[in-house]
């Protein structure tokens, strides 16, 4: 057995955590400071981030890093993949149901909301640029987490396992040579050059039935007999997009639909 490298941290609005076997603790210790980048990079809460720079700019075309395209085509794959059920063009709606600054600070009032737009409606992407149309705005959430997780397994090496706040990828054996332990539901899985993540409504919730998690058919935060969702998938982007996807449709159908997608594994719990 090899007993991995490891780093524990805040970013993203929660716990992250970066595993490998065989690197050094300074290649861990720039990953973590990379997803800090990339934290204040993707935020909504500062007005100086490149994505709230990016919402401010709607309505003409602006220059993006490729990072930020990357999300963006990705946020355009997840609409299509999941029929419009992860939509990032839902900021009006977290806003208006009270999530305007980061959750430890507390919600604001709620005000009226409506359904999100078409996201291929008001988002163009094009190579090095993007164009929000205007009145609309987005908040890359989940979306990020799970690409992020993605890329940055791929660039540690063979070996490595990254979770950022429950979206992950895990590569290679991990210690024992067969996969990495990982928790879903009240179970534990081992995992090997695939991804997972949850979705849920518990951890930020607030007053009466509100929540984070925004139902594009409705502006309202969804209401379904599932409360949380763990999907196994190929990539870590693609277990958030089938997670997500999955709660707001409820067990029945979201199980119809993980099936369809080819989930290699879920756990809904209500």
């Amino acid at each position: 057995m090899t007993v991995p490298q490891k780093r524990i941290f805040q970013a993203l609005g929660g716990e992250c955590e970066i595993y490998a076997i065989g690197l050094t603790e300074r290649r861990l210790a720039d990953g973590e400071a990379w997803i800090h980048e990339m934290h204040d990079r993707l935020t909504r809460f500062t007005s100086t981030s490149e994505l709230s720079r990016f919402n401010a700019s709607a309505g003409r075309w602006t220059e993006v890093t490729p990072i930020l395209e990357g999300l963006l085509r990705e946020s355009l794959r997840a609409y299509e993949i999941s029929g419009g059920l992860v939509n990032i063009a839902v900021l009006p709606a977290l806003l208006a149901a009270g999530y305007t600054r980061t959750f430890s600070e507390g919600p604001t009032a709620v005000t009226i909301s409506a359904p999100p737009p078409t996201l291929p409606d008001v988002l163009a992407v094009r190579e090095g640029a993007a164009r929000l149309r205007q009145g609309a705005a987005i908040d890359l959430g989940g979306i990020a987490k799970g690409w992020l997780a993605d890329r940055l397994a791929a660039d540690l090496g063979a070996n490595t396992l990254v979770n950022l706040c429950g979206d992950l990828f895990a590569r290679g054996g991990g210690e024992e040579g067969e996969g990495w332990p990982v928790g879903m539901g009240d179970q534990t899985v081992i995992l090997r050059d695939m991804g997972a993540a949850t979705s849920g409504t518990r951890k930020r919730s607030w007053g009466d039935g509100l929540h984070h998690l925004i139902d594009p058919r409705t502006g309202l935060p969804s209401a379904t007999d599932v409360a949380e969702v763990s999907v196994l998938a190929t990539t870590g982007a693609d277990a958030e997009i089938f997670a997500k996807a999955a709660l707001l449709l409820g067990s029945s159908a979201g199980t119809d639909f993980l099936r369809q997608h080819g989930a290699l594994g879920w756990s809904f719990s209500p």
